[in-house]
């Protein structure tokens, strides 16, 4: 679990000292791979044994074991090779290997238990996710409603219960419409599935489950005067991989009901 996914599934724990920290560790993430823990302690304005408390809090024995996973994502996530065809290759070998080696079982069972699935989606890329979300689950006959604004989300939401599942696919987790949206939910008990980078966000904290990409920019040749080409390709990795778990998964329970 890479420390993003840690800080979503413990944010709640979190005191005003830990977020700062984290803050700063997000902020300066090779500075912190360098420093001791009485530099990173006095970086972050906290004493030494706030560090260790935090990394505690993240699931690590302290600060040494987070240290090291901070440096091993590092390393993994390093800079292009200057050959941008071996930079991409490696990207998309990283992306389905940690793709992979995820577990879905909470996702996939969000969806299966779901009387009714809606989704929305925050910009003009994660709108073409989700379709290929709808057109994937349209096989199992898992009808996925596409909300478009604030007019059919409060629509829906006066009849949304714990029953029901919003699927929220969001780049930043940080929109004002998402935080809305999500907020109003969280309020009712309804379940939130999230599509999103692997960063902190407030999505992500909000949700029941997260399904976290990480994408990718490359600076194409004579391109440093335009936007870096940024790989979208792990957001459409990322739901076949999760249909077919959900298959999987749905194939399983079926069986369940049939020996029982």
């Amino acid at each position: 679990m890479q420390l993003p996914e840690r800080i979503n599934l413990h944010l709640n724990e979190l005191s005003d000292a830990d977020k700062s920290i984290w803050r700063f560790i997000e902020s300066h993430k090779e500075t912190a791979c360098r420093a001791s823990i009485h530099d990173l302690a006095r970086l972050c304005a906290v004493s030494s044994a706030s560090v260790v408390r935090f990394a505690q809090k993240i699931g690590f024995e302290g600060f040494g074991e987070m240290k090291a996973v901070l440096k091993m994502e590092l390393e993994e996530r390093g800079k292009p090779d200057r050959d941008i065809l071996t930079s991409l290759s490696q990207f998309y070998d990283q992306s389905w290997r940690e793709l992979m080696a995820r577990d879905y079982r909470g996702a996939s069972r969000l969806v299966h238990e779901a009387h009714r699935v809606f989704a929305y989606a925050s910009g003009y890329v994660q709108t073409n996710v989700m379709q290929e979300l709808k057109r994937l689950f349209l096989y199992d006959n898992v009808f996925i409603c596409e909300i478009a604004g604030r007019e059919e989300f409060y629509s829906v939401y006066q009849t949304a219960g714990p029953d029901d599942l919003f699927v929220f696919i969001s780049l930043s987790g940080e929109s004002e419409r998402v935080k809305e949206f999500s907020e109003k939910l969280n309020l009712k008990g309804v379940p939130l599935l999230a599509i999103t980078q692997m960063q902190h966000n407030t999505l992500a904290s909000r949700s029941t489950e997260n399904l976290y990409v990480v994408p990718a920019a490359f600076n194409l040749p004579k391109s440093e005067e335009r936007l870096p080409f940024k790989s979208m390709l792990a957001y459409f990795l990322l739901l076949e991989i999760f249909y077919v778990h959900y298959r999987l998964y749905r194939s399983e329970q079926e069986n369940s009901l049939t020996e029982a």
